[in-house]
């Protein structure tokens, strides 16, 4: 099996000047900041990357940035999706596809298809992609949740290598677990559940905290990998009063700020989103020092 999506990939947030400029110089930072820290992966232009905001001349700027200043060369995940299958087909025509691993196509939102719908979307994604396609299931942004059976089905694709699960519903998870092809790859979308999905079954963790804390988390999902559970619920505690500080004001919002905190960008967000607020900051400042993670970057 190829192990190169196992452990921690860094769904990485896309910062902004004042102007709400795209800062490289920030990106930058960031890709080494996660590289520095262990990381396996880099997931560009996902929710936590901003996407629906960003332009597509700004994303091909940022692949071909990440391309050229990937300073371990991490394999890359791009995020190729949206509601209208044709226009999602037809765009792959303009991406520069060399040096990308593998893209992350999220369930159409909005118009709420049908099993049959998006079994056919994911399918002519899947036959018109040139990289492997991981699907990416987060029913509370696009208003439907791929059963298990769904996923489970496509996984039958050739060139449909894995599932992004941010259902958040650990019963769903151990149904895709059992009966998911053995070189499919359960992947959770939520850094708290990593190590229950891995338990069950997957491989990893594509995570939003890891843009700050990539050493620490990182530490403890490949401590789960290798089965030592005990040290990974021990590590895992240290983040589960800062995890929903991450999503209070929405994502990347909250860790925009704490990446404030740490000094390493600007906690700057497009609309419709907004800064965190004052009261929000300086909560994840408490949280923060108690728990002992600003002393991990100090």
């Amino acid at each position: 099996m190829d192990t190169k999506f196992h452990g921690v990939g860094v769904a990485i947030v896309t910062p902004f000047n004042a102007d709400h400029s795209i800062d490289f110089d920030g990106f930058g930072r960031i890709v080494q900041h996660i590289s520095d820290g262990g990381v396996r992966y880099i997931v560009l232009q996902g929710t936590t990357g901003e996407s629906p905001t960003v332009t597509k001349q700004e994303k091909a700027q940022l692949l071909q940035y990440l391309k050229e200043n990937n300073p371990k060369n991490l394999p890359i995940v791009f995020g190729v999706g949206g509601n209208v299958t044709a226009d999602v087909v037809s765009g792959m025509k303009s991406i520069d596809f060399e040096g990308v691993d593998a893209i992350l196509s999220v369930c159409p939102y909005y118009n709420k298809p049908g099993k049959r719908g998006v079994i056919e979307h994911f399918t002519r994604v899947a036959d018109a992609s040139p990289v492997p396609v991981i699907l990416y299931n987060i029913p509370f942004r696009t208003g439907i949740n791929m059963s298990a059976e769904t996923i489970c089905e496509l996984a039958q694709h050739p060139n449909i290598i894995g599932v992004k699960e941010a259902s958040c519903v650990i019963e769903q998870c151990m149904e895709i677990a059992r009966d998911k092809p053995d070189d499919f790859l359960l992947i959770s979308g939520d850094d708290v559940q990593g190590v229950p999905i891995i338990s069950i079954g997957g491989v990893g963790v594509m995570s939003v905290i890891a843009n700050a804390f990539p050493a620490k988390f990182t530490g403890l999902i490949d401590a789960a990998l290798k089965g030592d559970f005990a040290f990974a619920r021990t590590e895992l505690g240290h983040f589960l009063r800062i995890d929903p500080l991450l999503y209070e004001e929405g994502n990347p919002v909250g860790v925009k700020s704490i990446l404030e905190i740490l000094g390493l960008i600007s906690s700057e967000v497009r609309l419709p989103l907004m800064k965190a607020s004052d009261d929000l900051v300086e909560r994840q400042r408490a949280v923060l020092q108690r728990d002992g993670l600003l002393e991990l970057v100090a």
